[in-house]
């Protein structure tokens, strides 16, 4: 009789986990998901900041001192690249995640990516459509000391470009929403009837 013990069985894998979790091998997505997130939160904070107190704070100044300092406002966002590439680096992180997970058959994770990713293209709709413009009419103006008309003007823009800036916090905030829901969908069994 040996007075060795038996050799240790090999270890074999059990059958694949149930319930759809993500498998291995996917390196991509939570990468993808957690980088939309921040990079949303990001932009969210931004409009958000200017909601409650970058745009109150400039209405307590006459017309000349709002429209110098909202002009030297946009020339620093416009003039950085940090800023131009989370704000589109933003969509495109999205869509890639709502991408990938719709190919993994992750439908809980994808959906709200999607809506997450369509949220965040209203908000680039609307920074093109109507704030980029009335931005650069500000700019036009020139001057503020010595230009014609300051109080219209200024006038024009609060009326417009304060609730549209709202209206992109509102967007960036349900995209930032839609986000989470993925991201605590991703390690989550997945329902049969959502595959």
């Amino acid at each position: 009789m040996s007075h060795y013990p038996p050799p240790a069985t090999p270890y074999q894998a059990g059958p694949p986990r149930p319930g759809g979790y993500p498998p291995a091998g996917d390196r991509i997505t939570a990468p993808l998901l957690v980088a939309s997130v921040l990079c949303t939160g990001l932009m969210a904070g931004l409009f958000f900041a200017y909601d409650i107190s970058v745009m109150p704070g400039l209405a307590e100044l006459d017309d000349s001192a709002y429209a110098a300092a909202m002009q030297r406002f946009n020339a620093a966002i416009d003039g950085s690249a940090l800023f131009g590439l989370v704000f589109l680096a933003t969509l495109g992180l999205t869509v890639a995640a709502a991408i990938v997970a719709f190919r993994r058959k992750r439908r809980a994770v994808a959906l709200p990516l999607a809506a997450a990713a369509l949220c965040y293209l209203l908000v680039l709709v609307v920074t093109v459509a109507v704030n980029l413009p009335l931005n650069a009419d500000l700019a036009a103006l020139g001057d503020p000391a010595s230009a014609r008309d300051v109080h219209a003007v200024i006038e024009d823009f609060k009326s417009v470009w304060v609730p549209v800036n709202i209206v992109r916090t509102l967007f960036c905030v349900l995209s930032l929403g839609a986000l989470c829901a993925a991201l605590l969908r991703y390690g989550k069994p997945e329902s049969p009837a959502l595959r």
